[in-house]
């Protein structure tokens, strides 16, 4: 691992979809995720966080250091376990000998901090974003709730968007009886004819260093996994999505500089003049006011 990071950030990302779903709503049967009073597509951190722990996975491969904490199919306890046997701990509850070795580790106040480490050390996704890492045995080692130093806000479209209902068939038929009577079924599917959507993000290197130990390797590929976060995951119900542009406002030191809302206020997306209704990313300007970055702060542009 390289040295943990020293400088603060910020960053703005613009991604778009086209003809697809970019996070559907499963208590509103699964259309785009929508602000009533607004209008504007919404798209949520949890929903972000997910492509880009997909990315590392894949490019990763479970790597030693730079595998995945929240994964499908692995419960959390079976990960947890790994730190509990570094320990020499193992998963025995009800087990007399376990809980008077517990007992004798739970003198040490750095048992709990060894397990958080170990856990920090191990997954990327805790490393980066934080996690509740819970214990392989109850009320035994808990090393509580570690905060990540990279936090993600809600993605918001830049104009409001229309949730179209499109119907769609199929010839295959899903059981005998329906079989007899019909030859093909109906269905629908919802879909953003297109939408530009903003998301904004915080990187806090005071928490790297005191915490969870997110380096400048671990920094550089974040931005790799922002960048192509729906390269790898393509999917016909989120049709064709795309990071447009990602904006770093980098600090000169560890607590920052400016704060970050007037950091985020010099960056703007607007429809071009002759744009009604944009149907493309050539529809947008996306513009940095330069002239009112503040002193101490850089900024970088990625594509």
């Amino acid at each position: 691992m390289s040295d943990v990071i020293k400088n603060r950030y910020e960053f703005v990302v613009y991604f778009d979809v086209m003809n697809g779903n970019p996070n559907g709503d499963p208590d509103a049967g699964n259309m785009p995720r929508v602000d009533p009073e607004t209008g504007l597509g919404i798209v949520t951190d949890v929903c972000l966080k997910r492509k880009i722990r997909n990315y590392i996975e894949t490019v990763k491969e479970d790597a030693a250091g730079y595998r995945i904490y929240i994964k499908k199919d692995v419960p959390l306890n079976r990960s947890d376990n790994e730190a509990f046997q570094k320990l020499g701990i193992e998963d025995a509850a009800g087990d007399k000998e376990l809980k008077k070795k517990i007992k004798e580790l739970k003198k040490d106040e750095n048992v709990d901090a060894v397990v958080r480490d170990y856990m920090c050390s191990e997954f990327f996704d805790i490393r980066t974003f934080g996690a509740v890492v819970t214990t392989a045995v109850k009320g035994a080692l808990n090393c509580g709730q570690v905060r990540g130093p990279v936090q993600l806000s809600f993605a918001r479209s830049v104009d409001p968007i229309v949730a179209q209902e499109v119907a769609i068939t199929r010839v295959a038929i899903t059981t005998e009886a329906d079989a007899e009577n019909k030859s093909n079924e109906m269905g629908s599917k919802y879909i953003v004819p297109y939408g530009l959507y903003r998301c904004e993000g915080y990187i806090s290197a005071n928490l790297a260093r005191k915490t969870t130990g997110f380096s400048e390797e671990d920094l550089n590929l974040l931005w790799d996994a922002i960048v192509n976060m729906f390269e790898y995951d393509r999917s016909s119900l989120r049709g064709q999505m795309a990071v447009r542009k990602l904006i770093i406002f980098k600090h000169d030191t560890e607590l920052g500089c400016a704060p970050a809302h007037k950091l985020f206020d010099l960056v703007h997306a607007e429809k071009k003049d002759d744009v009604e209704f944009p149907r493309s990313i050539s529809d947008y300007l996306i513009t940095i006011d330069e002239a009112r970055i503040p002193n101490g702060i850089t900024v970088e542009q990625r594509d």
